[in-house]
């Protein structure tokens, strides 16, 4: 029970209350949203940028930012595309060159940002334009199609299906397992592991992480090279539901997931965030896209939603932030 009234307590409760919201507002606009078919679709659809935004909450964890996940998802898609028609293998290897594809790349942001003290802004930005040149050149532009069964069908299996007596059917679709995986490896490291606490550490204080005994250098590698990995688990899971390999499927795609994870909580200015709030905020964006088409809203506004929703979500921060530290320079002046 002391657990539940916990949870309400945090900025968790206040985000799920506004998503309860505006499911009711949705559904008295169009009460096909609470359809069964159309809530499988919203989670489906919004796999990949879930299993993005636990990559990039612990990023903004520790007070940074990646702008390149977008980019490192499309090149491992390219990556895995070309390996599997030229070469063949089977899903357990792409998952693996997928993974190790991520990490590479995020290997490299989290030297720039952590060993040679860049802006992560400023880091990330360069290597986005780094492989955006890189994806144009290895494709040309053009898709990559004729994926091999192992890749192109992992989206159309199924754990279970339930048919439906007017035709159809429901069920659990296999790549959900992806995302499921993806939550609770993310929640272990943060919750149980040396190398999360110490992502709430720096993200807190890099000072005093460090005068605890965090080593902030590896601390923030392992969150960009992490990141990396989750980039690469998303591209094997897109390419699996898309069945193609499209090298500008991508763009813009960073903003999403930022925008998910500000939504779920997570503090920008570094500290703060979870996987349940993330998650949450990644559902809550994927709501609001599909509640926009349901009720006929011009896809442009979408975009208007989603820089409202970083611009309120940073606002909030850094008010609570100014006010935390007005709160500790009263406490100060009285001692």
């Amino acid at each position: 029970m002391e657990r539940v009234r916990n949870l309400f307590r945090k900025k968790e409760a206040g985000i799920i209350t506004i998503f309860i919201i505006v499911m009711i507002v949705i559904t008295i606009g169009n009460n096909a949203f609470l359809n069964p078919a159309n809530i499988m679709n919203i989670l489906t659809t919004n796999i990949v940028m879930g299993i993005a935004a636990l990559g990039m909450l612990l990023v903004i964890i520790t007070g940074g930012i990646d702008v390149s996940i977008g980019w490192v998802i499309t090149i491992v898609t390219v990556v895995i595309g070309e390996f599997s028609t030229q070469v063949g293998g089977n899903l357990f290897v792409l998952i693996l060159i997928a993974c190790a594809t991520g990490a590479a790349f995020g290997l490299a942001n989290g030297i720039l940002v952590a060993h040679l003290k860049l802006p992560a802004i400023v880091a990330t930005l360069g290597t986005m334009s780094i492989i955006n040149g890189l994806v144009l050149l290895i494709t040309n532009g053009k898709y990559i199609r004729e994926l091999p069964d192992y890749i192109s069908g992992l989206g159309q299996q199924y754990l279970f299906k339930i048919e439906l007596a007017e035709g159809g059917f429901y069920g659990f679709p296999a790549i959900w397992l992806f995302w499921i995986g993806a939550i609770a490896l993310t929640w272990f490291v943060l919750r149980h592991t040396l190398i999360g606490r110490g992502i709430y550490a720096v993200g807190g204080n890099i000072e005093s992480a460090e005068r605890v005994g965090y080593r902030p250098k590896r601390v923030l590698t392992f969150a960009y090279v992490y990141t990396g990995i989750m980039a690469g688990l998303a591209a094997v899971v897109h390419t699996g539901i898309v069945r193609i390999v499209d090298p500008l499927a991508f763009k813009g795609f960073e903003m999403q997931v930022i925008a998910a994870v500000v939504v779920g909580g997570a503090n920008v200015l570094g500290g703060y965030g979870t996987v349940l709030g993330t998650t949450v905020g990644v559902i809550f964006m994927g709501v609001i896209n599909n509640g926009m088409v349901l009720m006929h809203i011009p896809t442009f506004y979408q975009k208007i939603a989603v820089g409202l929703i970083i611009l309120i979500a940073v606002s909030i921060d850094v008010v609570q932030q100014t006010m935390k530290e007005r709160r500790m320079v009263k406490v100060d002046i009285k001692d």
